[in-house]
């Protein structure tokens, strides 16, 4: 497939958003070589505090939790727990998690998973105009509101992240 063909593909998570007609934009990284959120961010030209990684946590009570957060910081285990209502969350390993959700490492996306989970975003993305999450494939983004993110599934805002220690 050519370049500029990847960059018309449509991936799963665009396919649900058109379905649900939640608008978005689409955006294509495919063949930078461009891997960690950083990265990611960079080669779109983008304030990383408005590109988010999704994060799957696992409860002590053995539930399932999907976290969004800046690129530029990590998930704080502790506020996630307290948030969630557990007593304590740890990440998912890589290998759970294509069974799970059905998305790989590095392409993993809030939205289409095969089960929905209780889903937290950070709260700094309720004041941006728009953010930057997966589109459930190695080399997509997709760009929506807050509020359209909320619209497609449901999102409690909260403080879960600390920042990245440079």
């Amino acid at each position: 497939m050519a370049k500029s063909d990847k960059a018309n593909e449509k991936t799963n998570v665009m396919r649900l958003l058109d379905k649900k007609k939640i608008p978005y934009t689409p955006h294509c990284y495919a063949g930078t070589g461009a891997l960690s959120g950083l990265e990611v961010a960079a080669t779109l030209g983008e304030d990383p505090a408005r590109v988010f990684k999704t994060l799957v946590a696992r409860g002590r009570s053995g539930a399932h939790y999907v976290f969004l957060v800046p690129v530029s910081a990590e998930l704080d285990l502790k506020k996630a727990a307290a948030l969630a209502g557990e007593k304590a969350v740890s990440l998912l390993p890589q290998r759970e998690l294509l069974p799970l959700t059905g998305y790989v490492h590095g392409g993993c996306s809030p939205i289409g998973m095969k089960k929905q989970f209780p889903t937290f975003v950070h709260e700094t993305a309720a004041a941006l105009p728009t953010l930057f999450c997966s589109a459930g494939r190695i080399g997509y983004q997709i760009e929506l509101s807050p509020d359209a993110l909320a619209g497609m599934l449901p999102v409690v805002f909260g403080d879960v992240a600390e920042e990245a220690v440079p």
